[in-house]
């Protein structure tokens, strides 16, 4: 369970350095740049201390990693301005519990209760009360997003959510094949085969988008708020926070819990993320937003008490 609540704090530091990153370079290109980050980092302890890239489960990891650090990465940074840190955490981490606890039992035969199928109906109350703007207030629910939020921004950020549930539901069905073959995988080794086809599938967007002349310019808010901080360390904070260490936390997590009770936890991210955005980009949240997140919140405690 601890590797859960690091997971959960690294995750919502992520999310905040993440918005200033796209605010200064622009969503494909932050998002390129920080998983080249953790990926070094990764590959190295990977190498050193781990079994590298190497093991009877990669092409589940790297499936797992196409999904989780591609599509479901991709589609958060696209999100993130538009829906700012808060909400963007909130609408990922929370929808990623029901979208794991349905494809563990459509797939893996893990049957779901009463109370989990009325949790997760909970979880998706409070995310649309939350999700709901405020009236008059600047943004979304009180978030201070230079992009007012639209159909877009809320299908992008349901996309991040099933790519972080499969992810997740993936990933574990790969680490009990791995011991099962009586090769056990350690938590850095995982995150690094799933980041190598983050990287790839990072790469080809970034490529694909800047053949298309659709490089996004960057904004002087972020620098406004923040001018003596570099880019460059926004970039490396938001690496290391998230894709490295968050990521790692969370596949030591998997290792040793339930994947509906690692997402339960760590779908506490929105809340880690308050104080931190209020702290670095001046964001307050809504009265609305606080309602719907507090019974979000409320329907993942009944989830993880019910598996």
């Amino acid at each position: 369970m601890l590797g859960a609540v690091l997971a959960t704090l690294l995750f919502a530091t992520s999310s905040v350095t993440a918005r200033q990153s796209i605010q200064r370079l622009g969503s494909s290109t932050a998002n390129f740049l920080r998983l080249l980050v953790a990926a070094t980092l990764l590959g190295l302890a990977a190498h050193f201390w781990g079994v590298g890239f190497r093991g009877p489960c990669l092409p589940w990891f790297l499936l797992s990693g196409v999904i989780g650090y591609g599509i479901c990465d991709t589609a958060l940074f696209l999100a993130l301005p538009r829906l700012g840190a808060r909400l963007s955490s909130l609408m990922v981490q929370c929808l990623a519990v029901p979208v794991a606890a349905i494809t563990e039992w459509l797939w893996l035969g893990a049957r779901m209760g009463i109370g989990e199928i009325l949790a997760s109906l909970t979880i998706l109350a409070g995310v649309t009360t939350a999700l709901l703007p405020d009236r008059g207030g600047p943004g979304t629910n009180g978030e201070h997003s230079p992009i007012r939020p639209g159909f877009m921004a809320f299908l992008l950020g349901g996309i991040a959510a099933v790519g972080q549930g499969l992810g997740a539901v993936i990933s574990k069905h790969g680490q009990l094949l791995s011991y099962k073959a009586g090769f056990p995988i350690d938590p850095f080794s995982v995150s690094y085969q799933r980041i190598v086809a983050g990287v790839v599938f990072g790469g080809v967007w970034w490529w694909i988008q800047s053949r298309r002349n659709k490089a996004e310019r960057p904004s002087s808010v972020a620098v406004r708020q923040n001018p003596k901080v570099p880019t460059a360390a926004w970039v490396l904070i938001n690496g290391l926070s998230g894709p490295c260490l968050g990521v790692a936390c969370y596949q030591w997590a998997l290792k040793h819990e339930a994947t509906g009770v690692v997402l339960s936890v760590t779908s506490l991210t929105p809340v880690a993320v308050i104080p931190i955005s209020r702290w670095i980009n001046g964001d307050r949240a809504g009265r609305r937003s606080l309602i719907g997140g507090a019974v979000a919140v409320a329907g993942v405690v009944v989830l993880a008490l019910n598996r």
